[in-house]
């Protein structure tokens, strides 16, 4: 969706999906930590007004957010100011909870911003592009695993080729997971991370994406896909782990995901 702006310099951008569950039940899912976290990434809220929102995309990369407005189970709004980088414009993140009829939510993200140019337009279209793909998650989340707090892995391969298309098809090769389609249930090589489950998505050549529902190694969901940055083609892989002590399956499985990433999909050493 374009970015849309007024007269006074106001520009917003917005996403929305339709979700199983009660508002209440929703409001879990998008309000609180152990939610978001189930299905986004590993978050902390103080849920009230002046609390912070503290979102945790990897190692030194948290977004910080502060609370302007709290009606649970309908809405809420943070505001950030750091998020797009120094002289950014403040952000105000405003989210929304509207009951449909059949036992299902409409939930809505609004990004507002003031600004004089269009600098920074573009990146928040890829915003809404971006919560497209966490919604799916969402949904996803929402449908198997209401009510669960999860266990988020987050982890980061780039790959030696530097076109999407390449990349991506190294991934999944490797993994052993090549022509998976909607319905199929895929399982890891040998040698590969344990993974194993029902494909619920597969993602377009220009934007290739592969959504799983577990089973293996626990119930849950993984979210693989490909996106270019800096020249380079990166490797994002999510997992949301659920049912009998995931903490302890995660903390078991992590160490094996770190060391295959590393071993084929090396992060760029950072300057010393």
């Amino acid at each position: 969706m374009p970015v849309k702006k007024d007269e006074t310099g106001r520009r917003t951008v917005e996403a929305e999906v339709e979700v199983p569950g009660t508002p209440e039940e929703v409001w879990q899912a998008i309000a609180t930590g152990p939610g978001i976290t189930s299905w986004f990434v590993p978050t902390k809220v103080e849920e009230r007004v002046g609390g912070a929102v503290t979102a945790s995309f990897g190692p030194g990369m948290d977004s910080l957010a502060t609370i302007t407005a709290w009606e649970p189970p309908r809405r809420f709004a943070a505001d950030s100011r750091d998020d797009m980088g120094p002289g950014g414009p403040t952000i105000a993140t405003e989210w929304s909870v509207k009951a449909k009829a059949g036992g299902t939510c409409i939930v809505r993200v609004v990004h507002a911003w003031f600004a004089e140019t269009d600098d920074w337009d573009a990146q928040f279209e890829g915003h809404e592009h971006g919560w497209q793909a966490f919604f799916r998650i969402l949904r996803l989340y929402l449908a198997h695993f209401r009510g669960q707090s999860g266990v988020n892995l987050q982890l980061m391969g780039v790959a030696s080729e530097p076109m999407i298309e390449a990349a991506w098809a190294s991934l999944i090769g490797r993994l052993g997971i090549v022509g998976a389609a909607p319905g199929q249930r895929v399982q890891s090589a040998a040698g590969a991370p344990a993974l194993a489950g029902q494909v619920e998505r597969v993602g377009p050549d220009d934007h290739p994406e592969l959504l799983l529902r577990l089973d293996t190694p626990a119930p849950g969901i993984a979210h693989l896909f490909a996106m270019a940055m800096g020249g380079q083609a990166y490797l994002p892989v999510r997992l949301y782990l659920f049912g009998d002590e995931p903490a302890a399956i995660a903390a078991r499985e992590e160490p094996g995901w770190q060391a295959w990433m590393a071993r084929h999909f090396p992060m760029p050493a950072q300057p010393g």
